[in-house]
């Protein structure tokens, strides 16, 4: 054994620095592994690599993650004339489907889907729903106390007062010959005449119609909303029509019933379809319009050719709709759409609509020029002008960096609800609305209102990117598409302001999953779609946030958004599944990561690690010389005079030693730490005894007079993770090191990291920049520091809720009298249209008029029959044209 290495010295880092010294020597080092593999004790099960969890490579789909040479995919083709009966609430259809079989197999039959049959009577969605789902818009429920509520109520009268569902009055084959089908729940099985093979297409026949739902009471993905007061409609028309479900090379038939929570997979085709609906409506649809002379106003279409790239323009502008909706045309009109390579349809139509336009250029051969729009009735005023087409080009903007420019020719962003959003090619319906404030008459809204606008548009927009691009199975792997388009939103909306309330009302969604993540009643993130439980954080927020842990602390932006780019690119109008996914990030990176997916989507594991302990040492001289002065230093503070001495000596006590001197010797003129003969000659032996490379190694350390710490870490939560550490030193500096989560590799619960500096460190700080979803970080801390927090002597019942409608509260008591200082950030006056935009930014006081100010001829509803409070709001917030 080489002496060099038993020359340690080592000081535990505490409270107050003492330091000690010690004598290492060589331990044999135990084993980390506790238990033989797959047992509880397995210590290195988290480093395994995934096995069974993911299917094998094969022709179809290769060992890199990308398509194999012998991938494949269907397509279907649809025709079809729909007429919207506004006054019924109707649709009645015919289409003409084109099936082209490109699989390897002959096909006795097709497999339809039939989404309106969820709310059918006696559907498995309706008949399977729990007692505490009763009302919900998806059926979920969670157990609970026996309660039934207004909208489970209101929901049940609905499903008394109409038959939904499809009613077919034709299904046929290309030459008009009936064909049988078999319907089960929400999927129709067509039994062809003959096999279809390879390569071969089959033409059918559908013909139907189905009463459209109340989006309101009822809750989908699409229906109409009715506004009483003008006796006027919104139609929001998705999964309207029979759609043929997927085959696929993973799974054959994709016919799971849809429940209502699992949503879709569907084949890519091109789609021409016809829209007749009352004169009068303005229809937003998936697709590029055909016969624009015919349904638009010549004034409309010059608008349209004015739009440009830096904001949107009026192609209906809110005077215009206002006006269109206090009467209903006798007539009918007819919207003619084609949509290219698209894997669904979706449209909406209604007399309400504001119509704006805005251009989004990239460098792209096929669409250089995207056209985004929205529509919305004047309700949704004046957010929706303000923001949400800003917001369609803004995700465009942003998606084509980490992903590939947006492959349609046109945007669509759709207020066709009041609440939530969902997707479709080329359009998404998106919620959120302002209100009039009840005492004011003003037009406000909250703002978690306006950044829930921001951020539903984005995310609805990018959702045309996955899946309805990268085609991603929803009804099984929820969080492909969910999952990656929230991580893609954040990003989005960490481009479009700085502290963006991203998720939870906070900037940083790390630090808002962990209360999920360590909650009851979790499942894996790949579990299948309609036994997820707690859905939102399970589809949406964990998956997104292990994405941006992926990229921020793993493996880095430039190697993350390169293997991001390349999944998206090599499946963009193709179906991948999770393995695609899991091995393009591992083959276009060089990281191994079986250990993140495992910990991630496998388990429920949380991430928890603590930093317990942390030793310093240097390189002990071993010269007693040095040493022992140095000992008798530490031994002082590691020792202290203990307490019967000190007080013996203040109250004056005399040893016997002190008053008989006669009893000294020796051992009374030198204490321990003295240096003897042997002691030197021990030292001179030490030095001869080391070999050459030794000797200049060891010359070299007392020169350098390094510091060498151990570093103990704690894995509570179970979950692997990186470690990210910022070190902070004696003269203030801090250094921040990432240590790489392979530390873990042979034992996944303690592990101990030295670290050796040229300077002495006073602490170590594990994630400082909340980087890791670490959801304990009171234990981040070596030496440990003292929480602080502030306690309230009594609680309040008032919660911030809309602050521009707080903002316009006539103050009370004793701060009435600084009214004049005090400045209402939303003021009457037109030329104070900037203060709306900084209340929006801030939460500080802002200059123009205190709302009070106000005499009582303007009380608002004179105020009110003056000028509407919206068409104030509008002329503050835009000159638009």
């Amino acid at each position: 054994m080489s002496a060099i290495i038993k020359a340690l010295k080592y000081g535990f880092i505490g409270a107050l620095g003492a330091v000690g010294t010690l004598v290492i020597g060589t331990h044999a080092i135990a084993a980390d592994s506790d238990g033989p593999v797959g047992s509880a004790g397995d210590q290195v099960k988290k480093f395994r690599q995934l096995g069974t969890e993911l299917p094998s490579p094969n022709a179809y789909r290769s060992a890199s993650g990308a398509p194999g040479p012998a991938y494949w995919q269907q397509s279907v083709d649809y025709t079809i004339d729909a007429v919207l009966d506004e006054d019924e609430r109707t649709i009645t259809a015919e289409s003409e489907i084109v099936y082209t079989n490109n699989s390897p197999d002959a096909l006795n039959y097709l497999w339809v889907a039939l989404d309106q049959n969820r709310f059918k009577d006696g559907s498995m969605a309706r008949t399977s729903a729990v007692a505490s789902a009763a009302g919900s818009r998806r059926g979920d429920g969670a157990g609970g106390e026996d309660s039934y509520s207004f909208g489970a109520l209101r929901y049940e009268q609905a499903m008394e007062d109409r038959e939904y569902g499809f009613e077919f009055k034709a299904i046929m084959d290309g030459e008009g010959e009936t064909l049988p089908y078999v319907i089960n729940d929400t999927m129709m099985r067509i039994d062809l005449p003959e096999p279809l093979a390879p390569d071969a297409s089959v033409t059918i026949q559908i013909d139907w119609v189905h009463n459209i739902i109340d989006e309101v009471a009822v809750g989908g993905r699409g229906g109409y909303e009715y506004f009483e007061e003008e006796d006027n409609y919104i139609f929001g028309l998705a999964q309207w029509f029979p759609r043929l479900a997927a085959y696929t090379d993973y799974t054959g038939w994709q016919n799971k019933q849809f429940l209502g929570r699992g949503e879709f997979t569907l084949e890519f085709g091109d789609y021409d379809v016809n829209l007749t609906v009352p004169s009068d409506h303005i229809v937003a649809a998936t697709g590029v319009l055909q016969n624009p002379r015919e349904v638009m106003t010549a004034e409309q279409r010059r608008r349209m050719d004015k739009a440009g790239t830096e904001k949107p323009v009026y192609i209906v502008t809110p005077e215009e709709a206002e006006e269109n909706e206090k009467t209903k045309a006798k007539g009918m009109k007819t919207w003619r759409y084609s949509a290219e390579n698209v894997r669904d349809f979706a449209w909406s139509s209604s007399r309400k609509y504001i119509w704006d336009a805005m251009l989004f250029e990239q460098d792209d051969d096929v669409n250089p020029v995207v056209t985004a729009m929205s529509f919305f009735p004047k309700e949704a005023d004046p957010i929706w002008s303000q923001y949400s087409t800003q917001a369609v080009v803004h995700t465009m903007d942003v998606y084509n960096k980490f992903a590939f420019n947006y492959p349609y020719p046109t945007a669509q962003s759709v207020n066709s609800w009041e609440r939530g959003g969902m997707e479709y090619p080329m359009i998404t319906f998106n919620g959120y609305r302002p209100s009039e404030d009840e005492k004011s008459g003003e037009v406000v809204y909250s703002r978690n209102i306006k950044y829930g606008l921001i951020g539903v548009i984005i995310h609805e927009i990018g959702h045309i990117y996955f899946p309805m691009t990268v085609n991603s199975d929803e009804r099984r792997w929820t969080w492909m598409d969910e999952g990656l388009n929230s991580f893609l939103e954040y990003m989005a909306e960490y481009e479009w302001e700085e502290d963006f309330p991203i998720s939870g009302g906070q900037q940083n969604p790390l630090d808002v999953i962990t209360r999920y993540m360590t909650s009851d009643g979790q499942v894996p993130i790949m579990t299948q779609s309609d036994s997820v439980l707690q859905f939102g954080p399970n589809a949406y927020s964990k998956p997104a946030a292990s994405l941006i842990v992926l990229r921020e602390t793993v493996m880095g932006r430039e190697l993350f958004d390169f293997a991001f780019r390349e999944y998206a690119t090599r499946w963009k109008f193709k179906r991948p599944t999770p393995a695609d996914f899991f091995r393009i990030m591992e083959d276009a990176s060089a990281v191994d990561l079986d250990w993140f997916w495992r910990g991630w989507y496998y388990t429920t594991d949380h991430v928890d690690v603590a930093v317990t302990s942390m030793r310093e040492y240097q390189i002990s001289t071993q010269n007693p010389e040095i040493e022992f002065d140095m000992d008798r230093e530490e031994d002082a503070v590691r020792r202290p005079e203990n307490i019967v001495q000190r007080r013996n000596r203040e109250e004056g006590i005399k040893t016997r030693v002190s008053r008989y001197s006669e009893l000294k010797d020796f051992y009374n003129e030198n204490d321990k730490f003295t240096v003897t003969n042997a002691d030197r000659n021990k030292y001179q032996s030490f030095l001869k005894d080391l070999d050459d490379w030794e000797r200049k190694a060891y010359d070299r350390a007392m020169e350098d007079g390094k510091y060498l710490y151990f570093v103990d870490f704690e894995n509570i939560g179970g979950l692997i993770t990186p470690l990210p550490v910022t070190l902070e030193y004696a003269n203030g500096r801090m250094e921040d090191m990432m240590i790489p989560a392979e530390i873990w590799r042979r034992n996944s619960e303690f592990v101990t990291k030295l670290i050796i500096r040229d300077e002495p460190v006073v602490s170590i700080r594990l994630d400082e920049a909340h980087q890791t979803a670490d959801a304990d970080y009171s234990n981040n801390t070596f030496p440990p520091s003292i929480a602080s927090d502030r306690l309230k002597l009594k609680q309040s019942n008032y919660k911030r809720s809309n602050m521009m409608a707080d903002a316009l509260a006539e103050l009370k008591g004793d701060d009435k009298k600084d009214a004049d200082s005090k400045v209402v950030p939303l003021s009457t006056d037109v030329e104070k249209a900037e203060t709306v935009e900084a209340v929006n930014d801030n939460d500080s006081d802002n200059d123009g008029d205190t709302a009070s100010d106000a005499s009582e001829a303007e009380k608002p509803k004179a105020r009110k029959d003056r000028e509407s409070a919206l068409k104030r709001t509008l002329k503050r917030m835009m000159n638009r044209d």
